[in-house]
């Protein structure tokens, strides 16, 4: 125990002397020198010919660095001390022939600690968690560079195979390390390749920076799944072998951690559980950490010798919006490591965090821009109910629900009720309202795709579990299909969750999918084409997420495989919206992070992984004594046998024995070994306290906090059978119009930009008297040039753009090219109103035969009408007919060119 009469500096000392000792070195007096202790020695008042310093570092008998201490209180000006220590640096040993100056320089408050490296390029100090292990600082001197000077010399980057928005990522993220910017942001769009530019960025650090060892961190078990599997996928441009063939990648699924493993992947939960050396349950991966509990204290991270700060070079942390806050910052900053953060939706916070050293911004609408991913357009569906809520009247029978076991009964309603917006589908239910969306979605689906024989690929986001099993009865009820139709897409089903989205990603069926909590990134669909929100998001991020999940692009042939109707690759999405998630202001929060009130599960799973503030625990007793109350013998039983058989009530009383201030001063005294009525002090206190909560908080694991959660939502909803629901509202929304001029515009610019360049463009526009000579080539080398080019302009859409603005009713064309044909006929004027180019051939043809059969002429017979039909498909088809094409199929059936001149 410290003595009481020391000195600031004293006190300074004795805390970097445990950090010394926690990170492997044997502190000793100059007096008492024995290199043989230890690998690593640090030797107090070490003599210099600049006088004393405080701490000398040894590493094998060899003097390697030197620590500069003072009080606590110089935190704030802790800078002004590296010419202190940089002197002492560079200062001459006694005993030691030391030329040159030692490398690796401290200044440390015991709270405060910078390091600077000699060996950098430009050595600059930065902040760290604590001190560097002596084998690490062996390691860097085996090494003929620092990892900053070999981060100089990177080679420049292979292109092949990468988009221009992954080149610019990985190029600037490495300018930023030549730098030595900490800290850089990558902003990419969904679907836009984030990972893969990830894992070639580590496979550069790995091969041409020599990186120890890299941490890839997620925030969920399903995103870690994904990323390893796309780390054994990964081929790399100068080899022929996978990633995981070159480097060892281990996803951390227990405590242990390899050695010899070169990329870890890991929640960001189990990682803060290994620093904290405590099991994890597996039940707090699967769950998005921005939706626990936020704690007022989140329990610190202390030094872990089995992981220690300098265990990871980089670290890259997908989906960083959501994992760079409060408990889960401390991760972060424990480590003495780059900091890459990978990111579709920043907010504020996200770019403070990353001291906005953004290397890459490439928002949607630039990959929108570029054909990365697809743009959306919004149908809106308002109903009475949807918009207003509604009126349960007294007297009448009305219909009470259990929410998980739907058992039901009937009462008579006491008082009238006005129902609002906000209970709907919670603790009122409107079966028309659900109906109602549902049937006019089906109704309306030939205005929103066009020509289509089945439903497109349709993800429905409901409110609850229990609103997506309403909704899932209603769509199979509605459409008059089976159970395969539709299906639950959520954590909670009974069937495995990754073999119905197997299912929804790659099979015909499920048509409808429902989800209330699978949104993150990770469950990309890539045929799905329309999201129908039935549930309001107030989180502009986590909107921007749900939105996301249709954005990714498929190419024709893979979208065929499942919606076989299809004319053309995905050209768009369709965001249907029937709750007004489209107005409804947003906010730039995290979903959860910032509520006022937290869902009884949040508190549990946040006092399980760690919260141990007052405030966050008496709520969880105060919530948790409030449902004992209201459960029967059965319910207790079950609480009993998943709580190794502790009480509701008990559980309770531990939780606030905990926070009770004469415990917390009882285990405060026990601590220090204090008599009764001593004050152990308020650090003694806060340690007691989150002692006293971690044995009260042992008993929660994921099972019983599920079961809490289940038996707390198997209580009864009102069904309201009364009020029938109306249709308010079911269009395009209101600026459809503006969005099919501007593309018409893109697209008349583009064939004017161009019309000189492309064969095609400059016979429709300039040389009329050639339209005759119009071949295939020509036409497809102009649809090759507009994909590259504008890839938003893709004919399919840009059609149905020209049909709305001509009030177009008929058939969609056959192919992208025969619908290309159209459109360049429609903006040169040639037609005044949008139709298929087989639709004028067929109607030019019509009135051709009619007009020549209408005279006394000689009327063409049934061989040569056959002849001239043969011809008019031929350019329906191929755009042009010559005297060649008259010897190939199928004209040579017929005899060709020789039997048609008979």
């Amino acid at each position: 125990m410290a003595e009481k009469n020391q000195t600031p500096e004293q006190k300074a000392r004795d805390n970097i002397d445990a950090m010394l000792e926690d990170a492997g070195w044997k502190v000793q007096h100059k007096k008492k020198i024995d290199f043989s202790a230890g690998l690593g020695v640090a030797v107090r008042e070490y003599q210099t010919d600049a006088g004393p310093a405080d701490y000398v570092l040894f590493v094998d008998g060899k003097a390697v660095g030197v620590i500069e201490a003072k009080p606590e209180d110089w935190g704030h000006k802790i800078t002004i001390v590296e010419k202190q220590s940089g002197d002492y640096a560079a200062a001459k040993l006694k005993w030691i022939n030391n030329k040159e100056p030692l490398p690796y320089i401290y200044e440390s408050t015991g709270v405060i600690t910078r390091f600077t490296d000699g060996h950098d390029p430009r050595p600059r100090s930065r902040e760290v968690f604590s001190f560097h292990r002596p084998e690490t600082m062996q390691e860097w001197l085996g090494k003929p560079a620092s990892l900053r000077t070999r981060l100089q010399t990177i080679p420049a980057l292979d292109r092949t195979g990468l988009r221009e928005c992954q080149i610019t990522a990985i190029e600037n993220l490495e300018v930023s390390f030549k730098d030595d910017r900490p800290r850089a942001l990558i902003q990419m769009a969904t679907g836009a390749g984030k990972t893969y530019t990830a894992i070639t960025s580590i496979y550069r650090l790995l091969k041409h920076a020599d990186a120890k060892r890299i941490l890839f961190l997620v925030d969920t078990k399903n995103l870690g799944e994904q990323a390893e599997q796309e780390f054994m996928a990964y081929l790399p441009n100068d080899d022929n072998r996978k990633f995981t063939e070159l480097y060892n990648v281990q996803r951390l699924k227990s405590s242990f951690v390899a050695k010899d493993s070169q990329v870890c992947i890991s929640t960001i939960q189990r990682m803060y559980s290994l620093l904290k050396d405590q099991e994890l349950d597996e039940a707090a991966e699967e769950i998005n950490p921005a939706e626990m509990v936020r704690p007022k204290q989140p329990m610190p991270v202390v030094y872990n010798e089995k992981i220690p700060m300098d265990f990871f070079d980089f670290i890259v942390i997908d989906e960083c919006h959501r994992s760079i806050y409060n408990l889960w910052r401390q991760v972060l900053e424990y480590f003495d490591a780059y900091l890459i953060g990978l990111t579709a939706t920043p907010d504020n916070r996200t770019y403070g965090f990353f001291k906005k050293n953004v290397v890459s911004e490439y928002d949607h609408e630039q990959a929108v821009a570029d054909g990365v991913n697809v743009g959306n357009e919004i149908y809106v569906i308002e109903t009475e109910k949807s918009m207003h809520g509604g009126k349960l009247e007294a007297g009448q029978q009305v219909e009470k629900r259990e929410r998980l076991s739907r058992r039901k009964r009937w009462e008579i309603q006491d008082e009238s009720e006005v129902y609002s917006v906000k209970q709907l589908d919670r603790e009122i239910v409107n079966p028309d309202q659900i109906r109602t969306v549902i049937r006019t979605f089906k109704e309306r689906l030939p205005d929103i795709f066009p020509g289509r024989e089945e439903v497109p690929k349709t993800l429905i986001f409901a409110k609850t579990d229990s609103h997506a099993d309403d909704i899932i009865q209603t769509v199979r009820e509605e459409f008059g299909e089976g159970n395969e139709f539709c299906k639950k897409l959520t954590y909670k089903v009974e069937e495995d969750p990754k073999s119905i989205l197997a299912q929804f990603r790659n099979d015909y069926y499920p048509r409808i999918a429902v989800t209330v909590d699978m949104v993150a990134t990770g469950t990309d669909v890539k045929p799905l084409e329309c999201l129908l929100f039935m549930r309001d998001v107030k989180s502009r991020n986590y909107f921007e997420q749900m939105k996301g999940r249709g954005t990714r692009t498929l190419e024709y042939d893979d979208l065929k495989k499942v919606t076989p109707s299809v004319s053309s690759a995905k050209t768009h999405y369709v965001i249907v919206d029937a709750i007004g998630v489209t107005k409804s202001l947003k906010t730039a929060s995290q979903p959860l992070i910032t509520r006022p009130s937290v869902s009884l599960k949040d508190l549990a799973m946040g006092v399980m992984m760690g919260a141990r503030d007052e405030d966050t625990v008496s709520s969880l007793a105060g919530r948790l004594a409030r449902l004992n109350k209201q459960l029967d013998e059965k319910e207790q039983a079950r609480i009993r046998e998943k709580a190794g058989g502790l009480e509701l009530t008990h559980i309770v009383g531990n939780l606030l024995s905990a926070i009770d201030p004469d415990k917390i001063e009882d285990k405060a005294r026990e601590i220090e070994c204090l008599p009764q009525g001593a004050d152990p002090g308020e650090d003694t206190k806060q340690k007691a306290q989150e002692e006293l909560v971690g044995e009260a908080a042992s008993v929660f694991n994921g099972e019983l906090i599920e079961l809490i959660e289940s038996i707390r939502r198997d209580k009864e909803q009102t069904i309201d059978h009364e009020n029938l629901d109306t249709v308010l509202r079911a269009e395009w929304e209101g600026d459809s119009e503006e969005n099919a001029k501007q593309m018409a515009t893109d697209f008349k610019e583009y064939l004017e930009t161009n019309r000189d360049e492309i064969e095609a463009l400059t016979i429709f526009f300039s040389q009329p008297a050639r339209r005759s000579e119009m071949t295939y080539s020509m036409i497809r080398e102009l649809f090759d040039k507009l994909k590259s080019d504008k890839p938003r302009l893709a004919p399919l859409r840009v059609w149905q753009a020209y049909a709305l603005l001509d009030a177009y009713q008929g058939s969609q064309p056959i192919s992208e090219l025969t619908a290309l044909v159209a459109l360049v006929r429609r903006a040169c004027r040639i037609d005044e109103t949008v139709s298929p180019f087989s639709e004028t051939v067929r109607k030019n043809f019509q009135n051709w035969i009619m007009k020549h059969h209408s005279g006394a002429g000689t009327k063409f017979n049934e061989e040569q009408m056959e002849w001239l039909r043969m011809i008019r498909d031929h350019i329906i088809s191929s755009f042009h007919i010559d005297r060649d094409d008259l010897e190939m199929a199928p004209f040579n059936a017929k005899g060709g060119m020789g039997k048609m001149h008979q």
